[in-house]
């Protein structure tokens, strides 16, 4: 199946909407195994979408005195997008999927870190989309709730305060971990980013319930280079 050539920052290698690519997921894989396992099933989607876009896993992103790795890869015929993957899950257990699996989820403690680590790849797609022609996607699925989930009124104010990814919830700026008491966790936004969670997928039991959260990145305005961006 070949997509239509699309224009904006929504879309996947300016190629296909990442709506299609979790339609197209989320009809046989409801849940994966593992974040690995995600990044693998998404790059197979886009294939069948959009057989002219290529993508490349692990992809080595080199700065002076410095090499982080991109999750994904597309690259288009025109245009790229760089993508980092989050799965967070709590336990869940059962059959699931075309063909059917058997599923056994651990659940990550953390919702902490789980927000920190997404904030990151944000930060780090700012970096790694400072050429033109080159957008990115952050992207967290995962089945628990307190994720998307607002805090309750009144709630204290927690060290990850700044870094909440809640529905509604805009993230911009300079974000601060534990009201700047640990700087090595601070993270700076060049962009401001709306947060709108998605159903992915409800299946049964406790746990059953996952959704997905969405952030493209825009290339930088002045199209800079920026050496970190190279692949």
């Amino acid at each position: 199946m070949t997509t239509t050539p699309m224009d904006g920052a929504g879309t996947i290698a300016g190629r296909t909407a990442l709506s299609e690519v979790v339609e197209y997921l989320r009809r046989q894989r409801p849940v994966f195994h593992s974040e690995a396992d995600l990044q693998h099933s998404f790059a197979r989607a886009l294939w069948e979408l959009a057989p002219e876009v290529h993508s490349r896993l692990e992809v080595p992103q080199r700065a002076p005195g410095k090499t982080e790795y991109l999750d994904l890869l597309c690259l288009g015929p025109s245009t790229r997008t760089a993508i980092e993957f989050k799965y967070f899950t709590r336990s869940w257990t059962g059959t699931a999927g075309t063909p059917a699996e058997d599923y056994s989820l651990r659940a990550h403690a953390a919702t902490d870190l789980a927000r920190l680590y997404f904030v990151r790849d944000i930060a780090r797609l700012e970096r790694f989309c400072r050429r033109s022609g080159q957008n990115g996607l952050a992207l967290m699925l995962t089945n628990e709730a307190s994720l998307w989930t607002p805090p309750s009124p009144g709630r204290r104010r927690t060290r990850d305060h700044d870094f909440r990814i809640h529905q509604g919830r805009e993230l911009a700026g300079t974000l601060l971990w534990a009201e700047g008491a640990y700087q090595p966790n601070t993270c700076a936004l060049r962009g401001a980013y709306s947060l709108d969670w998605e159903p992915y997928s409800d299946l049964s039991g406790p746990g059953g319930e996952f959704r997905y959260l969405a952030v493209f990145v825009s290339p930088a305005p002045d199209g800079a280079d920026d050496e970190s961006a190279s692949a």
